[in-house]
């Protein structure tokens, strides 16, 4: 028989848009646990309805980013005996973003910032032209390569204090992509992307907390890039005053 200590008091948020509520299910405790794994075997053997989102496993995909006891995390890599207060877990849904149904977050405003943020590649020649020479040791390629291992896991956009009292913010993620295609110089789009950072739901919104880069998975300082976002809108004002 499994005893109460080997037992897991697990909370797991259920429902959707509309509304809902926590739910406790008891999942035996196994060395080198993790928390989706924890999941999975509530969805395999204790509710087949268990709504949540996963892919590789491995930390490579992002998919399976929760909130674990108030904390986003990939919960493919949080193991259980880390995050347990007296055996118990409380699993919910990734804050900021709207919900599917239970554990799934819908990522559709988080990618729609991006597009917002004018985070995406502006192609400054066409397929006839050379390929464009990176120097991979400028300073400004060496910026550009501090946020390019982003995986769009939105685990910044759940711990921004920001997203969640201005839901016009672009956030973390899509300012520190905005940041690296400014420093990218094959891309062409350096005004379009000062335009749209520096908005009402740009970059000048944050409050430089530092939740983005303290609860990054893959390390990344997207408060930096959001200051460096900053700078770079102030001393635009600056030369088109000079030239003016």
């Amino acid at each position: 028989m499994t005893t109460k200590a080997e037992v897991l008091e697990v909370s797991v948020w259920r429902g959707s848009a509309e509304g809902g509520a926590l739910e406790t299910f008891e999942v035996p405790a196994r060395e080198s646990q993790t928390v989706l794994d924890v999941v999975s075997w509530i969805q395999q053997f204790s509710d087949p309805t268990l709504t949540y989102r996963y892919a590789c496993r491995v930390g490579m995909c992002g998919s399976c980013a929760m909130m674990v006891n108030g904390t986003p995390r990939w919960t493919c890599r949080t193991h259980v005996q880390k995050v347990t207060q007296d055996n118990t877990l409380r699993i919910e849904p990734l804050r900021n973003l709207p919900v599917i149904k239970d554990l799934a977050a819908d990522m559709d405003p988080f990618f729609d910032k991006w597009v917002e943020a004018e985070a995406v590649h502006h192609p400054s020649g066409t397929r006839h032209d050379p390929i464009a020479h990176v120097d991979a040791g400028s300073g400004a390629r060496q910026t550009a390569d501090a946020g390019i291992e982003c995986i769009n896991c939105a685990v910044c956009y759940a711990a921004c204090d920001t997203v969640a009292g201005n839901a016009d913010y672009l956030g973390p993620a899509a300012l520190q992509r905005a940041w690296t295609l400014l420093n990218d110089t094959r891309d062409g789009g350096v005004d379009a992307i000062l335009d749209a950072v520096s908005g009402s739901g740009g970059c000048h919104n944050c409050h430089s907390m530092g939740s983005c880069t303290q609860y990054c998975p893959n390390e990344l300082d997207p408060m930096s890039a959001i200051a460096g976002l900053k700078r770079e809108t102030v001393r635009r004002v600056f030369r088109r005053r000079r030239d003016a």
